[in-house]
């Protein structure tokens, strides 16, 4: 029996020893040991949120950028349309003055022109009477005795000389 009891105490001293060793690895191994687990699975969710956090405002801010894009190149897209159509107003307007100013030009040219040619017109009159002078002067003076044909026919030249100056 003394063994039995021998063994009992043993055995009681061991399950003591085991109650004791797991109570002195629960306060410092597993409750440390559990806390840094914890840390590390908190740090770990936080992050996982983080991430999604930056995610989701990263897919928002896609979003804006794509949207203000569109708006830059619909707004681009007017300014261009709004360039050519006033391009095209200046064209035309300017195409008005040159063919205004063509005109102005033309008329102004025809008139020198028909100026110029009535002023050559009243100058080979007048030379033309000049000659015909000169050429009546020599048959009057050839004849010498037609005085009053003389008279006549400068009398004649002259107003026919004074009816163009005055038209």
């Amino acid at each position: 029996m003394g063994q039995v009891i021998q063994f009992n105490v043993s055995l009681l001293f061991t399950i003591i020893n085991l109650i004791v060793f797991y109570l002195l690895l629960k306060k410092f191994l597993f409750k440390p040991v559990m806390g840094i687990m914890e840390k590390r699975e908190k740090m770990i969710a936080d992050g996982l949120k983080n991430a999604s956090d930056s995610q989701e405002e990263a897919a928002r801010l896609k979003a804006e950028y794509e949207k203000a894009l569109e708006g830059a190149k619909a707004e681009s897209i007017q300014i261009v349309e709004k360039a050519k159509k006033t391009a095209a107003g200046e064209s035309e307007r300017i195409l008005q003055e040159a063919n205004t100013e063509a005109v102005g030009i033309l008329k102004d040219a025809r008139k020198t022109i028909e100026n110029e040619r009535k002023q050559t017109m009243n100058d080979l009159q007048s030379e033309i009477a000049g000659l015909a002078m000169q050429a009546a002067r020599k048959i009057v003076d050839d004849t010498k005795g037609n005085q009053d044909i003389y008279d006549q026919f400068l009398k004649g030249a002259g107003d026919a000389h004074v009816n163009k100056e005055v038209k």
